[in-house]
């Protein structure tokens, strides 16, 4: 099917008809949905790449393939998360850029990943059959730059179905669907891409527990109206990026945007909920879940943060250290008196909870998130 684009900038605000809202519809609290406990989730499996980065952690595992989703299954977690676009021969496939790269003769060449065919698509990088030798994969940084794709443990690029069948059974997926942020999708074009993978995922889901999410409002709430076995959250940088589309910019927008579309949750940079902590109350008061993501959620200390705060869970790169320093700090013996921050406490039945903070801690930590916001 084409893809019809235009830029953001020359589109007028539309009405909520146009997108198949009723006209005065009135916000209600969406049917709740509740992560088993605070959970740690895969970023893109065991973690994202960042070739240009000295820390080798973020080259170990090639990013949304089969190996890296096992990888992170070896640890107790209940998700990983990674991101499907659907190729113009309507498979869904898992990549996170919208421009894939190659080099050849000197000469880097770029493709948007949704203008590929699946044959095309798998052509990039190592190839299932040892025998044949892909196009060298290589990718653009923040920066501009193109680098080769090098990291330690290299796989083959898959399919949203090879994912179900190929990964962990146990192992929830939270499903990033992922659309061009410079480009407005006419409504025809997005109901036709989420059903492409709704088709896969209810021919090879079976039980695995899955989670939809999406920046691209629209998107987000058609995959809602779509179906209603899964749950939808609402991505957002809560301010850490503006975009012209204002329902993107802060977590108040996003409130909104999952009440008239009857969502589940939110997905949010953890900047942008550190710099608003009352948002979270609000948040819970609308019957929604909040999960983070972000640089900092590789700092132990900030996600155990997060976990005092209320938020129900976090999305990580570095799996194996967050699970292990979460896991010590729930854990912790009694403060000592000079201690600012209060330990967990078991109930009857010797589950760990969540420890109450007067409002003197709380400003304590605050002024901790300030510092680390900063730096």
């Amino acid at each position: 099917m084409a893809l019809r684009t235009v830029l953001v900038s020359d589109v007028p605000s539309l009405p909520e008809s146009v997108y198949g809202l009723s006209e005065g519809l009135e916000l209600s609290k969406p049917n709740s949905f509740r992560l088993p406990g605070f959970s740690v989730i895969g970023h893109r499996g065991i973690g994202m790449n960042v070739l240009q980065s000295s820390d080798r952690r973020t080259r170990g595992v090639k990013e949304n393939s089969i190996l890296s989703f096992n990888s992170a299954a070896k640890y107790p977690i209940d998700f990983i998360e990674f991101d499907v676009q659907v190729t113009k021969d309507d498979c869904p496939v898992i990549f996170h850029d919208d421009f894939i790269y190659s080099e050849e003769n000197g000469i880097v060449n770029e493709c948007r990943v949704t203008d590929l065919s699946l044959s095309e698509f798998l052509l990039y990088g190592p190839q299932k059959e040892t025998e044949r030798i892909g196009k060298t994969l290589m990718r653009k940084s923040k920066e501009g730059k193109v680098l080769k794709w090098d990291v330690d443990l290299d796989d083959s690029l898959c399919t949203l179905q090879d994912a179900f069948e190929q990964v962990e059974q146990t192992l929830g997926f939270n499903i990033e669907l992922k659309f061009d942020d410079h480009i407005v999708y006419e409504r025809e074009f997005l109901v036709h891409v989420l059903r492409a993978v709704l088709q896969v995922v209810s021919d090879y889901a079976k039980d695995r527990p899955v989670i939809f999410s999406s920046f691209q409002p629209d998107a987000a709430k058609l995959v809602k109206e779509l179906q209603s076995s899964y749950p939808v959250f609402f991505l957002t940088d809560a301010g850490n990026e503006i975009h012209n589309d204002e329902r993107r910019n802060t977590l108040e927008e996003a409130i909104k945007v999952c009440l008239e579309g009857g969502l589940q949750g939110i997905v949010s940079e953890v900047k942008g909920v550190f710099r608003n902590p009352a948002a979270i109350a609000k948040i819970k008061e609308s019957n929604l879940s909040l999960l983070t993501y972000g640089k900092l959620n590789n700092v132990g200390e900030a996600v155990y943060m997060q976990y005092v705060m209320g938020i129900d869970g976090v999305i990580v790169d570095f799996v194996e250290e967050i699970i292990e320093s979460t896991r010590l700090m729930m854990i912790r013996p009694p403060p000592s008196s000079s201690s600012p921050l209060p330990s967990p406490s078991k109930d009857n039945d010797g589950v760990i909870t969540r420890p109450e903070f007067s409002q003197k801690e709380i400003a304590f930590l605050l002024k901790l998130l300030s510092q680390l916001i900063q730096n």
